[in-house]
């Protein structure tokens, strides 16, 4: 006679482990849409500002973006 064993632990084990991918990809989403929103309001608010007050932080209009991305921009 044959007896079958099944794991319920590996099938819950599964499951978790996707719910938790899921929620840590949600969370990794939500940091870098912060992160994107953070640099947006800092281009807005270099673009209200003067010339003069850009001359003064050694910055031309076009290149805010640039500036404000410099840490991505790999050149």
């Amino acid at each position: 006679m044959a007896y079958v064993s099944h794991s319920n632990t590996s099938i819950l084990s599964n499951v978790l482990d996707r719910v938790t991918a899921f929620f840590t990809a949600l969370g990794h989403s939500a940091a870098m849409s912060a992160a994107a929103e953070a640099r947006f309001q800092r281009i807005e608010a270099l673009r209200a500002k003067s010339d003069e007050e850009l001359a003064a932080m050694n910055l031309r209009r076009e290149d805010i973006a640039a500036y404000v991305f410099r840490d991505m921009m790999h050149l």
